[in-house]
């Protein structure tokens, strides 16, 4: 079975020069079909660096990594896009755009699939901000909700076009105890039911059972591994 992610020897540093600032330090990783994987570590361990390496949101400087069979060195600017089309990047701060309704959000996603048809893309949005709480909220701006309905909105904007990898930022943070356990079960299931691999930085305990391995990030590297439950 080939790995969804597989990373090898991954170096990166912010900065040129003498000002360069080295984050990540040889990182290797490989994460299955279905598999449900916690990324954990420190603040400034190089967690989300390397999230967004693999959601192709940098370039990579050192190493190889290969994403849903795309190689990530190299790859241009077309290539690139594809692979982002395939991801559902769930981002830490929401990154909702303000004068655009939870509806709006969601189905902004859409845009990048042109087969998907108007009808069918309004109907998913519905279905899945439904799922995840929100079906009073549809139209309601970001200002008017809060930092845990935001969240959601995020969280459904993410899942909506069914990618065939999740990739999530403290997705649980700005939740309580109840909503973060149905966004995770509504993510555990889409990687059990969809074959769907989730890559999920955190620091929240109350998601560890969820996992079927975590890896854990300090300085820059890959320090440990385990299995989760």
């Amino acid at each position: 079975m080939q790995a969804c992610i597989s990373a090898r020897d991954i170096s990166f540093s912010f900065g040129v020069g003498e000002l360069a600032k080295q984050i990540l330090f040889g990182v290797c990783v490989d994460i299955m079909p279905g598999e449900v994987v916690l990324l954990t570590g420190p603040s400034g361990s190089g967690k989300t660096t390397l999230l967004t390496l693999i959601a192709s949101l940098r370039t990579i400087q050192s190493g190889t990594m290969n994403v849903l069979g795309h190689d990530l060195q190299g790859a241009t600017t077309n290539q690139l896009v594809e692979v982002r089309r395939s991801i559902g990047f769930i981002f830490q701060q929401h990154n909702l755009l303000g004068f655009l309704t939870a509806r709006q959000n969601v189905e902004l996603m859409f845009q990048l699939h042109p087969e998907i048809s108007p009808a069918h893309a309004r109907a998913r949005t519905k279905e899945i901000l439904s799922l995840v709480g929100l079906r009073e909220r549809l139209d309601c701006h970001p200002s008017r909700l809060s930092g845990g309905q935001k969240q959601r909105v995020a969280i459904a904007r993410a899942l909506a076009c069914e990618p065939k990898l999740i990739l999530a930022d403290e997705p649980t943070a700005a939740l309580d105890s109840k909503s973060g356990r149905e966004v995770v079960k509504l993510l555990l299931n889409l990687a059990r039911e969809k074959k769907c691999p989730i890559l999920m930085v955190t620091h929240d305990s109350r998601v560890l059972d969820i996992a079927d391995r975590t890896i854990h990030m300090e300085d820059g590297r890959v320090v440990s591994t385990g299995l989760g439950r």
